[in-house]
């Protein structure tokens, strides 16, 4: 038995057209799942699903009735992994109310509501499910500078436990990824800088910043039956961020 194995499984990835949410889709249709990627950009969606012979799906989360009309198209995965997501960098003090709202209703008013409808269609239809949600290491620590978006994270985090709790009985899975320093295109032009590189190396125990291939396997492995008995977890993968420092001295 693979427990790495996805064959004969959907996977919904909601946030799928690139970063973390292209390369889970990629890596589980690798693992033989039969991948719906979500998200707002149609052109873009279609030309990567037609990569690994999966679906696009046009969704914006910001949209409840985009969500609905998203669920209603597709029959209930096995799957569902929440990637979607935005941010913006600046002291709290300075945040406007519609950058507030945007922030939330992108990374966790819109995961809920998508989640609550695939949540129903798991129960409903009575054979379990893996729910994985893609969190940061801002569900865990935090880090100037992100105050809405650390709101939304540790929101997402709490969810994951709760639902946990909740539907557990149901044989359904939840888990989050809590990512470390993982280089997107959201903040390439941040991680250019040899000041920031040099923090980090301080920082933890692997000194690199990491990629979207560090943390899709994860991904795999809990939407696979080696998870079954997983749930309810926020696990982070960011080179030791959140559990270890280094220094300079030599004994």
């Amino acid at each position: 038995m693979n427990t790495f194995s996805l064959e004969g499984k959907t996977a919904l990835v909601a946030g799928a057209s690139r970063g973390i949410g292209l390369e889970i889709a990629r890596h589980m249709a690798a693992a033989g799942a039969s991948v719906i990627l979500a998200a707002r950009s149609k052109d873009a969606l279609e030309a990567r699903a037609a990569e690994m012979g999966g679906r696009a799906l046009v969704l914006d989360v910001t949209d409840p009735r985009s969500i609905a009309a998203a669920v209603a198209s597709i029959q209930t995965p096995d799957i569902l992994v929440n990637v979607a997501g935005t941010n913006i960098r600046k002291r709290a003090e300075d945040f406007t109310r519609e950058e507030y709202d945007r922030i939330l209703e992108t990374n966790l008013n819109g995961i809920f509501t998508l989640t609550q409808k695939i949540g129903a269609g798991m129960i409903a239809r009575g054979t379990g499910g893996k729910i994985i949600n893609i969190g940061s290491i801002q569900s865990l620590r935090a880090l100037p500078f992100l105050a809405v978006y650390a709101i939304t994270k540790g929101g997402l985090a709490q969810l994951t436990e709760v639902l946990a709790a909740e539907w557990g009985r149901y044989n359904i899975q939840v888990n989050c990824i809590a990512p470390g320093i993982i280089v997107t295109d959201f903040n390439r032009e941040m991680w250019q800088s040899e000041k920031m590189l040099n923090w980090l190396r301080g920082c933890q125990a692997n000194p690199n910043p990491g990629t979207p291939a560090d943390v899709a396997p994860l991904a795999v492995f809990l939407a696979g039956r080696g998870a079954d008995y997983i749930t309810g977890q926020i696990i982070a993968v960011d080179g030791g961020y959140t559990t270890t420092a280094v220094w300079p001295f030599e004994p």
